[in-house]
C-alpha cells in the first residue's frame, strides 16, 4: 500500500453506538448515541446511492452521498464524528431503492452493520491489485491529481476523492504528502464540498510576495466549485496546505458556458498570475492574468479545431521548458481529453510553441500544420498536471492511472485507481524537426531498486525466445532494463507471462519505428468491453536501437523508451503475478545487447 498512514484498528463501543428509526419506506434518521470519533458506513457497491443530511444540533451541516449495503458489505468507511463532540448529530438518510414496506426497508443489512467506533482501520484490504510503490487513497474513488505544489522539502499531492464509496461522487480533495516522491503519507481531507458545489479539480502554488493579501508564503489553491454550473473559486493556507480556508468573496470568476480546472502560475516576465482554464465543451483553453488571483482579465483562447477534438478539455498545464541540446526555450501546454484518445477514451494531448503572458502561438510542422502529439500512447494516463515550485527548475508531473470507459468497473473495492509514477519532463528536437515532450521516471525512483535478479549478457535473438525468471520474493514487482537492436524489416517480442499462460506481449517493429503492447490476455478483463485492447508507440529512432526501462506493479505496468521520448502506461489485473520474461524475434535479425532486472525494494 503507497500512500501510508491511518493504519489504526477497529475497537467499536459495546453496542453499536447508533439508534436506527425508520420513518417509511425511503427514509430512516440514524440518532448517534454513542462518543467515538468514526460512524462506520458499510458499503455495497453495486446498489444506488443513498442521499445522506447531517444535522447537529438542529442545523443542517452537511449533504452526501453513499451507497449504503442492502444485502452485503464490500467494503467500510468512516464518517468523521470529532468536528461534533458533545452535540446532537442525527443523520437524515433518504433510501433510493424501491421497497413496498418500512419493514421490508429495516431488512437492509446497513442499519444493523453500522457502528460508531474510536477507530477506524484503514489498512490495506487489496493486496492481489494494490500498487505496491504507487500513489493511492487510502480508501474510496480517487480521480484527477490536482494542487500539487513544493515547499520546505515536501511534495504535496491532492486529488480528487469520494471518502465515502470506490465510485465518483462527494468530489473533495485528499491530502498526500512526500519528501522522496517514493513513500506517500495520506494527511486526510483538505478541501470538501460547500454551498457552492463539489471541489472538481484546480492547482496549487506559494505566494512568497503575499500578492493576493493572505500572508508571505501562503499557499494558494484555485479549484471548480461544481454544482449546477461551474465556477471558479479560491482558498488559501498558511499551514503548508494542510488545511484551507476559503474566501470569502468566492467565487472569484464565473463564466456563461461550462469551463473547470483552473491552473494558474507566477509568471515573472509580466509580473502577474497566469490562469488556464478548460473551456471544455469549446475544445478551448482560455488565458486570464491578474495581479492579486482575484481580479482576472481574460487575454485570450487556444485550440479551436486543433489537436484532437472529440471529447472535452480538460485539467490544462503551460509552463517552459528548455529543448534538449540547445539553447532554445518552448512552452508546453497540457491538454487532457475524454474521449477521443488515440486508442479510445481519455488521454493527454499536448502542444509546444510560445508563449507571452497573454497569448499563446503554438508550433506548426513543415506543412504549416499543428500535428496532434501524445504525452503516452498508453490507455492508462490521463489528468496529467505539474507540481509547482519545483526545486531547481525541475518539471514533474503525475497522472492519473485509469481510463473514464472503465474506471469505475476495475475489479477493486477498497479504493478505485491511482497515480502514475511521478515523471520529469524534457523536450527535444526529432528527426523529423518537431520539438516533442518526453517523459522520464524521477531519479528518486533508483531507491526502489532491490536485487539484481537478472543480468544477461549480449545474445543474438531468434525464433526461440530466451526466458528469464522475475523475482519471486516480490511477486514479480520489478523494473526492467533491456536494449536491444533489430535489422529494418524485423521484430523483437518481449512477454510477461504467468502460470495461468495469461500475458503481455510487447512488440518493436523496426521498420515501422513503433511499439505495441498488446494486454488483450493480461488477465482478467471482463469487468469492461473496452479494456482489452492493444496501444501503439512510435519510437522516434531511425537506427534500429530501443532501450526500455518497465516498471511492474500489482497492477499495472509502464513502459519507458529511449530515456522517455516514449511511453506506455496500460493497467493489467493478472490472476497471479507475472514471473516469466522471455525475449526473441521472429525473423531472426535482431540482437539483446543487454537486460538487467532489479526486485522492488519496499518495506
Amino acid at each position: 500500500m503507497s500512500a501510508a498512514g491511518c493504519m489504526l484498528s477497529t475497537s467499536a463501543l459495546a453496542d453499536n453506538g447508533i439508534k436506527v428509526e425508520h420513518l417509511g419506506v425511503d427514509n430512516t434518521l440514524v440518532r448517534i448515541t454513542g462518543d467515538g470519533n468514526f460512524l462506520l458506513l458499510p458499503i455495497q457497491d453495486t446498489v444506488d446511492d443513498a442521499k445522506i443530511d447531517v444535522i447537529v444540533d438542529n442545523k443542517l451541516v452537511k449533504t452526501f452521498y453513499a451507497r449504503l449495503a442492502k444485502s452485503k458489505t464490500d467494503v467500510t468507511v468512516p464518517f468523521d464524528l470529532t468536528p461534533y463532540k458533545g452535540k446532537n448529530v442525527v443523520l437524515n438518510i433518504e433510501t433510493p431503492q424501491g421497497r413496498s414496506s418500512v419493514r421490508e426497508a429495516s431488512g437492509d443489512i446497513c442499519w444493523k452493520a453500522m457502528e460508531v467506533s474510536d477507530s477506524y482501520d484503514s489498512s490495506n484490504k487489496e493486496t492481489k491489485f494494490r500498487p505496491s510503490y504507487h500513489h493511492s487513497p487510502e480508501w474510496g474513488w480517487m480521480n484527477d491529481p490536482n494542487g500539487m505544489f513544493y515547499k520546505d522539502g515536501k511534495w504535496h499531492l491532492y486529488y480528487q476523492w469520494n471518502p465515502y464509496g470506490s465510485r465518483w461522487q462527494n468530489l473533495s480533495w485528499g491530502h498526500a504528502v512526500s519528501e522522496n516522491l517514493v513513500d506517500w503519507e495520506f494527511d486526510g481531507l483538505a478541501v470538501e464540498p460547500d454551498g457552492l458545489g463539489y471541489i472538481f479539480s484546480g492547482s496549487c502554488a506559494v505566494d512568497p510576495n503575499n500578492t493576493a493579501g493572505f500572508g508571505e508564503n501562503a499557499v494558494l489553491a484555485m479549484y471548480t466549485s461544481a454544482a449546477k454550473s461551474q465556477i471558479q473559486s479560491l482558498a488559501s493556507s498558511t499551514d503548508d496546505g494542510h488545511t484551507f480556508v476559503k474566501y470569502e468573496g468566492n467565487p472569484t470568476l464565473t463564466l456563461d458556458s461550462e469551463a473547470r480546472d483552473p491552473n494558474f502560475f507566477w509568471n515573472e516576465k509580466t509580473g502577474k498570475w497566469n490562469l488556464l482554464i478548460a473551456h471544455a465543451l469549446e475544445h478551448e483553453m482560455l488565458i486570464f492574468s491578474s495581479p492579486d488571483m482575484k481580479e482576472w482579465t481574460l487575454e485570450s483562447a487556444f485550440g479551436k479545431g486543433l489537436g484532437a477534438q472529440g471529447g472535452v478539455w480538460e485539467c490544462p498545464d503551460l509552463f517552459e521548458l528548455p529543448v534538449e541540446g540547445t539553447k532554445t526555450k518552448k512552452w508546453v501546454l497540457i491538454c487532457n481529453i475524454n474521449p477521443d484518445g488515440p486508442f479510445g477514451g481519455s488521454a493527454a494531448q499536448y502542444f509546444v510553441g510560445d508563449f507571452d503572458g497573454k497569448t499563446f502561438k503554438v508550433d506548426t510542422d513543415a506543412q504549416g500544420k499543428v500535428p496532434t502529439k501524445w504525452m503516452d500512447y498508453g490507455k492508462d494516463h490521463y489528468a496529467t498536471v505539474s507540481w509547482s515550485d519545483a526545486p531547481d527548475n525541475r518539471r514533474v508531473v503525475v497522472g492519473w492511472m485509469s481510463n473514464w470507459e472503465y474506471a469505475a468497473e476495475v475489479p477493486t473495492r477498497q479504493f478505485r485507481s491511482a497515480n502514475t509514477l511521478p515523471r520529469e519532463m524534457k523536450l527535444f528536437r526529432g528527426g523529423d524537426g518537431q520539438i516533442y515532450l518526453a517523459s522520464e521516471p524521477v531519479a528518486e525512483l533508483e531507491q526502489l531498486r532491490g536485487d539484481v535478479v537478472v543480468d544477461a549478457l549480449k545474445s543474438t535473438l531468434g525464433t526461440t525466445p530466451l526466458q528469464f525468471r522475475l523475482p519471486e520474493s516480490t511477486e514479480g514487482l520489478c523494473e526492467i532494463l533491456a536494449s536491444f537492436e533489430a535489422s529494418k524489416n524485423s521484430t523483437v517480442d518481449l512477454t510477461l507471462s504467468n502460470s495461468k499462460g495469461e500475458k503481455v506481449v510487447m512488440k518493436y517493429d523496426a521498420k515501422e519505428r513503433t511499439l505495441s503492447f498488446d494486454r488483450t490476455q493480461a488477465g482478467i478483463s471482463d469487468f469492461s468491453a473496452q479494456f482489452p485492447a492493444v496501444t501503439v508507440t512510435p519510437t522516434y529512432e531511425k537506427d534500429g536501437k530501443i532501450t526500455l526501462r518497465i516498471f511492474i506493479d500489482r497492477s499495472s505496468v509502464e513502459v519507458f523508451g529511449n530515456d522517455g521520448r516514449f511511453v506506455m502506461t496500460n493497467l493489467v489485473f493478472p490472476n497471479e503475478p507475472y514471473l516469466n520474461i522471455a525475449i526473441s524475434s521472429p525473423e531472426g535479425k535482431a540482437t539483446l545487447n543487454s537486460l538487467k532486472v532489479y526486485s522492488i525494494n519496499r518495506k
